[in-house]
C-alpha cells in the first residue's frame, strides 16, 4: 500500500514539473546571443543589425553579439546560420540577396531559405542608391547614362557580390537604358564602397545605409535613388523611375532563427523586434540611416514575401543573363 502511494506521488509530481526543455525556454535567454550577418562590417545589412540588435539585447537582458561571416553574396554565412544549433542562440539577419537571390545566381546552394528556417519578422527596408565616384564626368542619371553609350563596355560598376541585390539593381538599369557597364563584384557593400570612392571603380548601386554617409560628406556623387518615389533623406536626389517608369530596386531586412527553434522562443523574439521596429527612437535612426522601418508583418507573412520574391528574382537573373555561379 505505501509503496503504491508513494509511487502515485512521484508519478503526479512528473507530471506538475516542467520539462528540462520548457524550464530553459521559460528563463531565456540565459547567455549571450549571436547574430550572424551575413556580409561584412559597415555594409547595410550590418547597420541595420547592429542597430535593432542592440535594442533587442537591452530588452532581452543579454548582449546580441554580432558576428560578421562575409563572402559569397552572403551565403557563407547564411549556411552557418541555417545549419547552427536551433535553440534560440544564433540568429541570422536575412536580406533579399541572402533569402531570395541567392536561390537562382547559385547552384548549390547549401541552404534552403524556406525550409531551413524559422522567419520572425521584417524590420526594414531600404532603396539602392546609384552613386559614383566625383571625378565621373556625370551630374545626373542622364549624364551618366550618355557617358555609359558614348563608351560601352569601358566604364564599369561595383557590387556587394555576384548575385547580390545590388548587382541586379545596377543590371535593371543597365536593360531599362540599355548601357553596357562592366561588373567587379566585391565582398559586401563596405569594399564596394570604397572601390568606389577611391576611383578602382566608377559606380555603386549600393544600399542606402551604406552609402548615404559617403554621399552627404560629398566622397561619392548620388545620381538617383531605386525606389518609385524619392527618398526623404534625399528629397533632391530623383528616382530612377522618373526616367524609366517601373523601376524599382530595394533591400528588405528581417530576422530569421534556424528551423526548430523552439515556438516560444521565436514568438518572443518576433514580439520583442516588432516593438523595437515601432519605437520611435528606432524609426529615427533607421531613417537617419536612409531605411524605413517595417513592423506590420508577421512570421507567416515574411515567410509568403521570400517565396513570392524568389520567383520575382529568378525571371531578372535569367532576363539579365547572369551565370549561376
Amino acid at each position: 500500500m505505501f509503496k503504491n502511494k508513494y509511487m502515485y506521488c512521484f508519478i503526479a509530481a512528473g507530471l506538475l514539473a516542467p520539462s528540462g526543455a520548457a524550464m530553459a525556454q521559460d528563463k531565456y535567454p540565459t547567455k549571450p546571443i549571436r547574430l550572424i550577418v551575413a556580409f561584412p562590417a559597415g555594409g547595410s545589412t550590418d547597420i541595420i543589425a547592429r542597430l535593432a540588435g542592440q535594442k533587442l539585447g537591452e530588452k532581452l537582458g543579454q548582449q546580441v553579439v554580432v558576428d560578421n561571416r562575409g563572402g559569397a553574396g552572403g551565403t557563407i554565412g547564411t549556411d552557418i546560420a541555417a545549419h547552427a544549433n536551433p535553440d534560440g542562440y544564433t540568429l541570422t539577419m536575412g536580406t533579399t540577396s541572402t533569402h531570395v537571390i541567392a536561390v537562382g545566381a547559385y547552384k548549390s546552394l547549401k541552404y534552403d531559405p524556406v525550409k531551413d528556417f524559422e522567419p520572425l519578422t521584417l524590420v526594414a527596408s531600404t532603396p539602392y542608391l546609384l552613386v559614383v565616384n566625383p571625378g565621373v564626368k556625370a551630374n545626373s542619371l542622364k549624364e551618366f547614362i550618355a557617358l555609359a553609350k558614348s563608351q560601352p563596355g569601358k566604364m564599369n560598376y561595383a557590387s556587394a557580390g555576384t548575385g547580390t541585390t545590388t548587382q541586379l539593381a545596377m543590371e535593371m538599369l543597365k536593360m531599362a537604358a540599355g548601357i553596357d557597364v562592366v561588373h567587379v563584384p566585391f565582398n559586401g557593400n563596405g569594399p564596394a564602397g570604397v572601390a568606389t570612392i577611391g576611383g578602382q571603380v566608377q559606380a555603386l548601386f549600393g544600399s542606402m545605409p551604406a552609402v548615404l554617409p559617403q554621399a552627404k560628406a560629398g566622397r561619392l556623387r548620388p545620381l538617383a535613388v531605386g525606389t518609385p518615389k524619392r527618398s526623404p533623406a534625399l528629397p533632391d536626389v530623383p528616382s530612377v523611375s522618373e526616367s524609366y517608369p517601373g523601376f524599382d530596386a530595394s533591400l528588405w531586412l528581417g530576422f530569421f532563427a534556424p528551423k526548430g527553434t523552439p515556438a516560444a522562443i521565436t514568438k518572443r523574439l518576433t514580439a520583442e523586434l516588432t516593438a523595437i521596429a515601432k519605437s520611435p527612437e528606432m524609426k529615427e535612426q533607421f531613417e537617419r540611416n536612409g531605411a524605413d522601418p517595417l513592423w506590420s508583418n508577421s512570421p507567416a507573412e515574411l515567410s509568403k514575401l521570400v517565396a513570392t520574391e524568389i520567383e520575382k528574382y529568378n525571371k531578372v537573373i535569367k532576363a539579365a543573363g547572369i551565370t549561376p555561379q
